[in-house]
């Protein structure tokens, strides 16, 4: 049966497949509190979700001295290292991505997460066989510059324009339109429904499952 949009589906990790918003809010803030600076309200801590680690935390707390910023994504791998093993991917990520993968599509990662975040992440959850191609916050630029888009598609050899990238924040979107690819909002992660509105994705899927039907109708 002929594609009727894209041919590479790249997800974010983080609120997307994985249930860890509200871990991660918890360790930027564990982080903060460990040296004595201001503590990020969860809306602050949740909005920076998908950046890479440095940028997350300049944008959790953009008014303090710069020397801290090293000092809390330090603090902050300690804490999430301490508890992402009891990390769980969202009910039916599974059995969407198998099924994705045995209709042919190409699939990817696009992430904040560091590399050996990532592959901690993938092997912990069995995943890795599924994926064709990853793209993590240390090894290029972090959201929302298109790098990581450009460098999968260019990498699989697969076109901008039917490629579509899905993700639970504006990072990801905002990546998608920097890049030129499609973009799928997830309205069950970091980002409210209205921000993720803001940037007219071509749909918004409430749970994993209404997002697999979709895909199946129409990408």
């Amino acid at each position: 049966m002929a594609r009727k949009q894209f041919d590479l589906i790249v997800f974010d990790w983080d609120g997307t497949l994985m249930d860890s918003t509200a871990t991660i809010v918890k360790c930027i803030q564990a982080s903060a509190k460990d040296l004595g600076l201001p503590i990020p309200d969860n809306k602050a801590a949740s909005y920076v979700i998908g950046l890479g680690l440095q940028d997350a935390m300049q944008a959790a707390l953009p008014d303090i001295d710069p020397k801290y910023y090293p000092r809390m994504v330090e603090r902050y791998r300690y804490h999430y290292l301490a508890k992402d093993q009891g990390l769980t991917l969202f009910d039916g990520v599974r059995e969407m991505l198998a099924d994705l993968s045995q209709q042919g599509y190409f699939l990817a990662v696009a992430t904040g997460k560091s590399r050996v975040g990532l592959n901690r992440a993938l092997d912990a959850a069995k995943l890795i066989s599924l994926f064709d191609a990853t793209r993590c916050a240390d090894e290029t630029f972090s959201k929302p510059h298109p790098a990581m888009l450009q460098e999968l598609t260019r990498e699989l050899g697969q076109d901008m324009k039917r490629t579509v990238m899905i993700g639970d924040t504006t990072h990801d979107l905002q990546m998608a339109v920097n890049a030129g690819a499609a973009g799928i909002g997830v309205h069950y992660g970091a980002h409210s429904r209205h921000e993720l509105q803001v940037l007219n994705p071509l749909h918004a899927a409430d749970s994993v499952t209404e997002l697999h039907a979709w895909l199946n109708e129409n990408a």
